[in-house]
């Protein structure tokens, strides 16, 4: 049901629009807050209740597609769809204002790309992950394109980039399949047992990882990034910088929960390894390029890969704490830079500035949305009691305990 509304928006808000294009942003929010509220039931509904599981069909598995919402897929599921329906109330007048086309089909893709990412975190099946992850692409790289001519050309490097990524995962679905005979996540990790010398799961699990960090923007595969949040449309950036690298990063930490046995991915294979040296290198790379830019949609952008990284970091230490950790920042860097590209969004706007020059004073015109914008800077600093102070620390507490002290 938390899937369901967005893609019945997919389908039906282009042709709504057609008889009365008013309608199309009213039914959207209506849409998105509907899956919103099932979410946090979902949510509340696990936390009491425990794990719930669905059979597509009345399939059971392996044989069927199962969806499991557990706390992680719910935790993340209520992340989505919350700055979802933020994003999309809080930019309706620059939608109407510029139209991308027509606001109908820009509403429509926005829910074919959160059917795609809602549909990645809660299903329980491989090659169902993939189709989900597939729809979220193609409906964001729509989205990108609407921003214009260097928008086009930002989008079509984003496009070959995320089709590299969706067929190294495919791929290494495919060896992985062979290898089990199955493509659901639980029978996998059960299947997987006794497998660990097997060169065709090794390279299942090195496709796998490799198409996701292309997803995710891990250096040094981030290089799609900077160009399609800097030219997207402020409305478009607004929702994919907060929400949608960080599905992919989601979709690394599911492969270490439900796929592969415990301690293969980091004392049998070095990909957790990898995951902590390319995290820290993203790290330093995103945060020195970003105090070099002077337009601040490209500054962000940057500042997105920095943080990304940190993320990659608490996947790859694997320890509970750095998985919480992680958890905590995919949830904190979302609200985070949701906020500061809200912020941006609302000056470029009303002044139609977006460099650093370019918004000297803005303090003095635009009280509130400068107030916001740095809250959030701020909370990206980690300045406590901010939220991004907590989940630095965590990931600072889990270096210690893992004693990988450069991750200090």
């Amino acid at each position: 049901m938390i899937v369901i509304p967005l893609i019945l928006g997919g389908i039906f808000l282009s042709l709504l629009s057609l008889w009365r294009s008013a309608v199309a942003f009213p039914l959207t929010v209506l849409l998105v807050a509907s899956s919103f509220a099932l979410s946090v039931g979902a949510l509340l509904e696990v936390k009491s209740n425990g794990t719930i599981y669905y059979h597509l069909g009345g399939w059971k598995p392996p044989l069927g597609i199962e969806y499991v919402v557990d706390m992680v897929a719910a935790f993340v599921v209520t992340i989505i769809t919350g700055l979802a329906l933020l994003s999309i109330i809080a930019t309706r007048r620059i939608v109407f204002r510029d139209e991308y086309g027509k606001p109908g089909t820009f509403y429509a893709l926005i829910c074919l790309l959160l059917a795609g990412l809602t549909g990645v975190v809660l299903t329980g099946d491989l090659f169902n992950l993939f189709v989900f992850m597939e729809i979220a692409s193609l409906a964001g790289y729509a989205l990108v394109f609407s921003g214009g001519k260097q928008a086009m050309i930002a989008g079509f490097r984003y496009l070959i980039l995320g089709t590299v990524g969706g067929s190294f995962f495919l791929l290494g679905v495919g060896f992985l399949y062979f290898s089990t005979g199955t493509l659901n996540m639980a029978d996998m990790s059960i299947q997987l047992i006794g497998l660990e010398e097997s060169r065709a799961v090794l390279a299942g699990a090195v496709f796998i990882f490799g198409g996701l960090g292309l997803k995710m923007a891990l250096f040094p595969m981030h290089l799609w990034l900077p160009d399609a949040y800097n030219y997207a449309s402020a409305p478009v950036t607004a929702i994919i910088a907060p929400i949608m690298t960080k599905v992919a990063a989601y979709g690394m930490l599911r492969m270490f929960l439900s796929v592969f046995p415990d301690g293969y991915l980091d004392a049998v294979t070095p990909i957790a390894f990898s995951l902590v040296v390319l995290g820290l290198g993203g790290v330093i790379v995103g945060s020195l390029a970003a105090i070099r830019q002077q337009d601040l949609r490209r500054m962000l952008a940057h500042s997105s890969i920095a943080q990304l990284g940190l993320i990659a970091v608490g996947i790859g230490l694997a320890s509970p704490l750095a998985t919480a950790a992680a958890l905590l920042h995919i949830m904190n860097h979302a609200v985070m830079k949701g906020c500061l590209f809200l912020a941006l969004a609302n000056m470029q706007y009303a002044t139609g500035q977006f460099t650093l020059e370019g918004i000297s004073g803005m303090a003095r015109r635009m009280p509130l949305t400068s107030g916001a914008f740095a809250l959030a800077a701020i909370a990206m600093v980690g300045v406590p009691p901010s939220a991004g102070f907590f989940s630095k620390w965590y990931l600072a507490q889990a270096g210690i305990q893992s004693g990988f002290w450069p991750v200090v």
